[in-house]
Order: structure tokens, then C-alpha cells, then sequence
């Protein structure tokens, strides 16, 4: 297993970044974001289309369809354009440009959602388009990774056993949570494994996946406006929320030391560490999951405008690295 506390050259995809050095608490970033879709999003999107293909819902001359924000889009433009099915990704505006750019290279239609629905957000009105496309033809086949079983069910099969073998003696595992197929995955198999592992959900402030208060999020992979029907709390022991400032100055400190990641992990990592902060005297094994890295987020999460236009111009000075708040 390489574990690494600077960038180096490696040549395996399991790659853990030792995060102690940089933020004083001890803390392995599992990262997710080396395969040709860039983010851990290409476990779930095979292991979906390959359901569907084993249950007869796809067949040659299907066209997928899917909700997404993005990383799901670009994995599903991926499998679409090797196994030579269409694909139409509906995201909205939040989504990155880059993103957005890739689906359309790997030959992927995109809609963008401008208007959020006013009771179920961006997400309700994506949502609410593609029911209304399938509803329109019936060659479309929507996956639906919000509520369906493979998507956790993937990382219920590679990624939480991974980090069994790497880390036999683990304590405590660090999952962001969005549509919570990786939470749910994870959190079942540790329920099940030979020694008890804490299992911490990591959502956005003004997400209600938990049932806090809706808010704006401008920066897309975690939260959702509706509460994900995948979503089982009772394998969740703790729930971080952090503020997207929180997760902009974590991105950035990484950044500084060499590791360019994506907002969702900025947002992991500052909720990990403020999780660890109540924890002193106590020798802990901790992961946290890095779904992606950082490339597509040079114009918005690495962009100072839009950063200090959004947040304000002291978002990147001084302060503390989380002010997040912690839920049971």
C-alpha cells in the first residue's frame, strides 16, 4: 500500500496520503480520483449498468439517463462510450464547466438545469426533467442512483473491502455523504466486520440529507435538498456538517502541500478534522474517502474571484481550519 505525506510518482491506483504532517491529526486519505472517469463515482456507474444489463432493462439501442451533479456523469459517459450506449446527463448550473466539457467529449448529451425546483431544489428539478424524458421515450433507461441498491452495493464489493486490508486494526472511517450509496456501502460491510469501526457521515451545511436546514450549496458532490432513499442512519454513528468556507480553506491548505483534490474532499477532510479535534489523548486508525481530485474545480473551489465573491474576501486568510458542527 503506498502511503505517501508528499507528491511523489506511484504507479498503483490504492493510493493513501498520510494527511498528519499537514493538519496535526492523524488521518489517511483514501483516494478515489486515479481511473479514466476521475472520481470514485466509476464504481457505482458499473456496477449499476451491469445490473441493468444482467436484469434485461438495457439493451442495444437503449439511451441512459441519469441526474447528476457531475462525477456520475463523466463515469457514465465513460461505460456509455465503451460499451457504445447513448448517454444524456441532466445536471444544472452548479455543475463544472470542465465536467460538463468531458460528457460532452466522451460524446454525452448534457441538460443544464437553471431553475431550481422551489420545494425540492436543483435536485427536485433535475429530477422531475428526467422522469419527464423517460416519460417521452420509452428507449431511455434511468438508473436512478439515488435509490438504486447497486450503487451501494459497489462499494459494499471494492471500496470498503480495500480499506480492510489496509488498515486491519481501523477505528474510525470518514465517508461523505451525497446520494450515500459510499456511506451505505461502507457503513454495511464495517457492520458486519470482526471488530467494531465508527463510521462518521460528513454532509454540507444547508443540506438536509440529516435534517438539517436547507441552504444554498454552490459547490457540487455532497448534500442533496431531499433526503436520499438509500439513506440508513442507523449505521451512521456521527454526522460533521461543514460550512463550504470550511471546505474552500481545506482544499487550499491541501493545495499548498501539493495535493490538488476536489471540493467533496475538502469538505471530508475539514469535517475530519474537527471530528478528531474532540478526540485528544485518544490513538485512533482513521481513513476518509477522497472521491476526487481537484482538476475540475480550477475555476471555481481554485478560483480567488469566485471563491471571495461567493464567501468573502477574508475566506482565505487566516482563520481556523473548520468551524463545522457535529450531530448524533
Amino acid at each position: 500500500m503506498p502511503v505517501i505525506s508528499a507528491p511523489q510518482a506511484f504507479n498503483e491506483d490504492d493510493l493513501y496520503v498520510d494527511l498528519e504532517g499537514i493538519f496535526g491529526h492523524p488521518l489517511f486519505l483514501k483516494c478515489e480520483g486515479f481511473n479514466f472517469a476521475g472520481s470514485i463515482k466509476l464504481k457505482a456507474a458499473t456496477e449499476m449498468v451491469e445490473a441493468a444489463e444482467r436484469d434485461g432493462l438495457l439493451t442495444p439501442g437503449s439511451v441512459l439517463v441519469e441526474s447528476s451533479s457531475g462525477n456520475l456523469g463523466v463515469a457514465l459517459s465513460v461505460i456509455a462510450a465503451s460499451k457504445g450506449y447513448q448517454f444524456l446527463c441532466v445536471t444544472d448550473s452548479r455543475c463544472n464547466l470542465a465536467t460538463r466539457m468531458m460528457m460532452e467529449a466522451l460524446g454525452s448529451q448534457v441538460h443544464v438545469i437553471t431553475e431550481p425546483d422551489a420545494v425540492g431544489g436543483f435536485l427536485g428539478a433535475r429530477i422531475d426533467h428526467v422522469r419527464a424524458l423517460c416519460a417521452s421515450d420509452d428507449r431511455y433507461v434511468w438508473l436512478n442512483q439515488y435509490a438504486n441498491p447497486s450503487n451501494g452495493m459497489a462499494h459494499y464489493r471494492t471500496t470498503a473491502p480495500a480499506i480492510a486490508r489496509q488498515f486491519p486494526d481501523l477505528d474510525v472511517l470518514f465517508v461523505g455523504a451525497g446520494t450515500t450509496g459510499t456511506l451505505m456501502g461502507c457503513a454495511r460491510y464495517f457492520r458486519e466486520w470482526h471488530r467494531p469501526v465508527r463510521i462518521v457521515a460528513v454532509d454540507s451545511v444547508g443540506s438536509v440529507t440529516f435534517g438539517g436546514a436547507p441552504g444554498r450549496r454552490m459547490i457540487p458532490g455532497l448534500g442533496t435538498s431531499r433526503r436520499p432513499p438509500l439513506l440508513d442512519e442507523s449505521y451512521v454513528d456521527d454526522v460533521v456538517r461543514v460550512a463550504e468556507a470550511d471546505t474552500i480553506r481545506a482544499c487550499h491548505r491541501l493545495a499548498r502541500r501539493g495535493f490538488l483534490f476536489g471540493g467533496s474532499t475538502g469538505t471530508v477532510v475539514s469535517g475530519a478534522m474537527d471530528w478528531l479535534a474532540g478526540q485528544e489523548g485518544r490513538q485512533l486508525t482513521s481513513v476518509a474517502i477522497a472521491p476526487d481530485l481537484g482538476e475540475r474545480y480550477l475555476e471555481t473551489v481554485y478560483q480567488t474571484n469566485w471563491v471571495q465573491d461567493l464567501y468573502g474576501e477574508d475566506v482565505l486568510g487566516s482563520q481556523p481550519l473548520t468551524t463545522a458542527s457535529q450531530a448524533a
